[in-house]
């Protein structure tokens, strides 16, 4: 498959490694350019690619910066996409520990309804609420003992069907959150949010969330919040309560 990433950080360089390494073909890109890219494309055998050239004749675009630089992205960027072309969002959004305000976010509170709305295509939101160091680590063959699962959230089923193929690839079960709309139960404060849980615990605690957003809205809000200056003040601390 051709894949291209936009993003060099640790998600993006883990999972540009990681497909490579499964056979694909894959491009990364940055703000910075290509030229920046060539100690990643060494280390990974990614492809490295500006940011224009790393959407075009690709399968797969997984978007993986930071939520506040998705507005800085070129306007028409994915405007020209080839009709079947998967976008895939990896972002949380951390207002106070790297994002700042953006005020369509705080009244929303749904990060990827405002991520699709300013890609300006639909996405499906995967990798977010699992940490590289997992990618990396807890991929295990099908039916292995405490193999845990990923969460999938998007509108277009064709495309999902896609992603839990690459998730089945890295060594994990997909959970389907169902429409982006619910992708809030894989988001900073929630329950579920890098957990490395089970199918079945995975389930089980995203089910008890409800589907009411309303109603969970100022719970996991909260949270988050608390655990932003957690990681502010001790992040190991923080990991450790990733445990619970």
């Amino acid at each position: 498959m051709n894949i291209g990433i936009i993003g060099s950080g640790e998600m993006g360089t883990c999972l540009a490694a990681k497909f490579v390494k499964l056979g694909h073909t894959v491009s990364i890109a940055n703000s910075r350019g290509a030229a920046s890219l060539k100690q990643v494309a060494e280390e990974t055998g990614a492809k490295a690619a500006s940011i224009e050239e790393v959407t075009k004749n690709k399968e797969v675009i997984i978007v993986a910066i930071p939520q506040k630089n998705i507005q800085y992205l070129p306007k028409n960027l994915f405007k020209q996409l080839d009709a079947g072309v998967v976008v895939i969002e990896t972002g949380n959004y951390y207002p106070t520990l790297r994002d700042g305000k953006i005020p369509a976010l705080v009244q929303s509170g749904i990060d990827s309804l405002w991520v699709q709305e300013q890609l300006g295509v639909p996405v499906v939101k995967v990798f977010n609420s699992i940490l590289a160091t997992s990618i990396k680590e807890l991929g295990r063959p099908k039916g292995e003992k405490n193999r845990i699962a990923l969460t999938v959230s998007g509108d277009d089923i064709e495309a999902k069907g896609l992603v839990f193929k690459l998730v089945y690839e890295l060594g994990f079960d997909s959970f389907d959150i169902g429409p982006i709309s619910q992708s809030w139960k894989q988001q900073p404060g929630s329950s579920i949010y890098c957990r490395d849980l089970t199918l079945n615990e995975l389930k089980k605690r995203a089910d008890a969330m409800g589907t009411d957003w309303s109603e969970m809205r100022k719970i996991i809000l909260a949270k988050r919040k608390t655990d932003e200056a957690l990681m502010k003040a001790d992040y190991p601390a923080y990991l450790k309560g990733l445990k619970d």
